[in-house]
């Protein structure tokens, strides 16, 4: 093999490494090889419901202006709900400051750390016992029936904090407006 049939080998390999993984990215996506068909999330969907603001509720609070929230739904008395999404909040550990949790409906005090409100109207897409996880911009992102497992409930939620992690300075800005007052210096 002369030494220009060896370079022109070369070059069509070099060619062909960086040629064959898009022709198998390629085939994989036409003929549906290899690209799994499961789902990853436990929850359902929901995106036809319309952002937490213009749900028909009391006043809604959440402890930090970034944080997801839990929001479920006791029809009820639920203190067993209650305390199993308490549970849920506490299993996210070093996590669990960027999630909120919001009790809708129900008598009693809410458990710490959750916040409490009151359905002013029964929407037609309200279904008792079901817990959603909301964005923080309001926006639903899964929905749960009452037999969900809280372990499949946690994968999500970790699984979307993982996604959507919170910005490097995002606990600078909340320890300044705490301590510093507000933007005018007052």
């Amino acid at each position: 093999m002369t030494h220009v049939a060896r370079q022109r080998l070369k070059l069509m390999a070099f060619f062909a490494i960086f040629a064959l993984p898009v022709a198998v990215a390629w085939g994989m996506v036409e003929w549906r090889i290899g690209i799994p068909e499961a789902r990853t999330a436990h929850g359902e969907l929901q995106p036809s419901l319309p952002v937490l603001a213009q749900w028909p509720l009391t006043a809604v609070e959440k402890d930090g202006e970034g944080d997801w929230l839990l929001a479920f739904d006791c029809p009820q008395a639920c203190a067993e709900d209650a305390d199993r999404w308490w549970r849920l909040h506490r299993a996210l550990g070093r996590e669990a400051d960027r999630v909120s949790r919001l009790r809708i409906g129900g008598g009693g005090k809410p458990l710490p750390g959750a916040a409490l409100a009151q359905w002013t109207s029964s929407p037609e897409w309200r279904s008792p016992h079901r817990l959603w996880i909301l964005d923080p911009d309001g926006l639903p992102v899964l929905g749960y029936e009452q037999e969900v497992a809280a372990s499949d409930v946690l994968d999500d939620l970790r699984r979307l904090l993982r996604m959507n992690p919170e910005p490097p300075l995002a606990k600078y800005d909340q320890a300044s407006s705490v301590v510093g007052g507000d933007a005018d210096g007052q």
